[in-house]
């Protein structure tokens, strides 16, 4: 049987040909940031769009003409995409997509804020950072549940499932004991169910992982909704008036310009998905833990040759997933609303598509959280400013973003190479 060399194997791959990613991407940009420039540049008006560095309109603020910023920033988006279009900028391509992408958004913001009413034409940066890190919370939690079940080998279609009995149980439990803090254990309670039934089912009886995903999203759906319409409807002050977690200020960190009451100014969901996201980026590529986890994930026999428990490491992540999902469910109705029916709405999807789009790492994950979460809070800003937008589509934006996101930016990326596939010990 003969040989095949590394340089033979590599010469029988066909070429990408002229348009790789790179160009691909580039072109892409090109197309933005003309967009920006002619367009928003032609829309937008000679009243300065402000960008306060406040919660209101006082105080110190970043101003540029709206015509001008919307032309100079879609020029910026024109020529990284063009940098990324001549095929030689490989090794700056983040940097180049984070400019390009930014460029067109701030060519957009220029165009929308100087078109404001009156008394309308700013933007309160604070209050948009702070509501970023507040609706990406939820994706945080999930894309991070997704990250330790997917890098255990086992694929977690079931994030909206376990976020929405998390949301319930921390309702229903911490309003029938009166503390924000059995609430959150109950929490993290309920999606660990969730977490338990796709743990036996897709590793015990090797049940199909995306179809039993789906089955307990609807399972949950239909669970909550049910319980919800026969005990919290009935009796809102007995079982749906849960206590909430009080705002904590970190001294002297709080008190930076923007980022500070954005990231040191919030409940303890804030706190803790930093943490989870510091924790699970070390546990993972830093411990042994980690390296048996991604061992398992990417060659589970090989794993098991060397005497790790590979079914037993799958049933605690994806436990341990769950739970950390289901925190993040409590984040709706331990610190703002009550619960209601299907009140997680898909944040369950984006967080699974924030886990793709982050290439399956924590830290990766968290900045594609916030990124959706920009994007949401970027059509309630719009909202509150009457964009000639129309509403319809300003909801749909987060779901664009989505869909932009993971088609046009991720390009090919590689899942761990056991995920969804069933161990069976020999």
């Amino acid at each position: 049987m003969s040989t095949i060399t590394v340089d033979e194997a590599t010469a029988a791959v066909p070429a990408a040909g002229f348009w790789s990613r790179d160009r691909k991407v580039g072109a892409g940009l090109v197309l933005l940031g003309v967009l920006g420039a002619v367009l928003f540049g032609a829309l937008a008006t000679a009243q300065p769009a402000r960008f306060t560095l406040s919660e209101d309109s006082g105080g110190a603020a970043l101003e540029v003409g709206g015509t001008t910023g919307a032309v100079l920033f879609g020029l910026i988006a024109a020529l990284a995409g063009g940098a990324l279009l001549t095929g030689r900028a490989h090794r700056w391509f983040a940097y180049l997509l984070g400019a390009g992408v930014v460029g067109f958004v701030l060519s957009f913001l220029c165009w929308q804020v100087s078109a404001a009413p009156a008394g309308q034409n700013f933007m309160p940066l604070v209050n948009v950072v702070r509501g970023t890190f507040l609706l990406a919370l939820p994706l945080i939690f999930g894309a991070l549940a997704g990250v330790l079940c997917e890098r255990s080998g086992v694929v977690n279609v079931a994030i909206e499932g376990q976020l929405l009995m998390g949301a319930f149980s921390g309702a229903l439990v911490g309003t029938m004991s009166g503390s924000p803090w059995i609430g959150l254990v109950a929490a993290a309670a309920g999606g660990a169910l969730i977490s338990l039934l796709l743990a036996v089912f897709a590793i015990r009886y090797l049940v199909d992982q995306v179809v039993m995903g789906v089955v307990l999203n609807l399972l949950a759906l239909g669970l909550t909704g049910f319980l919800y319409e026969r005990l919290m409807q009935q009796d809102t002050k007995a079982y749906n008036q849960p206590p909430h977690f009080p705002v904590w200020r970190i001294p002297l960190l709080s008190d930076l310009p923007v980022l500070g009451p954005a990231l040191f100014t919030g409940t303890i969901f804030l706190f803790l998905a930093i943490a989870l996201v510091v924790v699970i980026q070390l546990g993972l590529f830093r411990t042994r833990w980690g390296l048996r986890t991604r061992a398992v994930g990417e060659h589970p026999q090989a794993a098991d040759t060397l005497g790790v428990r590979v079914l037993g490491l799958r049933y605690r992540n994806v436990l341990l997933a769950g739970a950390i999902a289901g925190i993040g469910g409590a984040s709706y109705t331990l610190v703002i609303y009550t619960f209601t029916k299907n009140m997680i709405g898909g944040k369950g999807f984006i967080a699974l598509a924030a886990l793709i789009f982050g290439r399956w790492s924590p830290v990766g994950a968290l900045l594609a959280a916030l990124f959706f979460g920009f994007a949401d809070q970027l059509a309630t800003y719009l909202g509150a400013i009457d964009s000639v937008i129309p509403s319809e589509f300003l909801a749909m934006l987060p779901y664009l973003a989505t869909i932009f996101a993971v088609a046009g930016l991720v390009g090919r990326v590689r899942a761990p190479a056991a995920d969804g596939k069933p161990y069976i010990k020999g």
